[in-house]
């Protein structure tokens, strides 16, 4: 299976910031930029394995400036590294203020997909070549955040087994 540059799953997306998206701080809600990041990172997961993909986990969303009804938003996304049918794929959230210009990083997020097959079975996936030195940074720093993302998933899996499933108003 070739490799693939970390460009060749590039995703943008730009949006702009209206007064129904925002919460009561006059930010943009949370949820809805959860949404956008999970479009632009499977879209980026899927045009680099050519498959059908499912988030297997979110590993962090860091929020770092607020956006306002002045800002557009941009998502871009790639994948930054992979397993054997794991992807990580990195989304940064970049803000502009549509009147004076200025750009920001409003949040960054960290997302992992598993390729699957036509039998809904996870698949092996191209490896990816970085290029600049933000691809370098995160895909060297990948194996352990996989590491920690296995740990945590098997110390979440241990608590499964306390939490119930009643009904909550009996």
């Amino acid at each position: 299976m070739n490799a693939k540059y970390c460009r060749e799953s590039k995703v943008i997306r730009t949006t702009r910031v209206f007064p129904s998206d925002v919460n009561n701080h006059n930010t943009l809600f949370g949820g809805r930029l959860m949404n956008h990041l999970d479009q632009v990172a499977s879209t980026s997961a899927a045009r680099h394995s050519r498959r059908d993909c499912v988030t297997a986990s979110a590993d962090s969303i860091d929020f770092w400036n607020p956006i306002q009804t002045t800002d557009s938003v941009c998502f871009e996304s790639y994948v930054s590294w992979t397993g054997v049918s794991s992807m990580e794929v990195f989304v940064k959230i970049i803000t502009e203020d549509l009147k004076s210009g200025e750009r920001k990083i409003a949040a960054t997020a960290l997302l992992n997909f598993v390729a699957l097959d036509q039998h809904k079975k996870p698949t092996p996936v191209p490896k990816v070549i970085p290029e600049t030195e933000e691809e370098k940074r995160l895909n060297e720093s990948a194996a352990e955040r996989a590491r920690m993302r296995k740990e945590r998933k098997q110390k979440s899996r241990e608590l499964t087994v306390f939490i119930t499933t009643d009904h909550p108003w009996d």
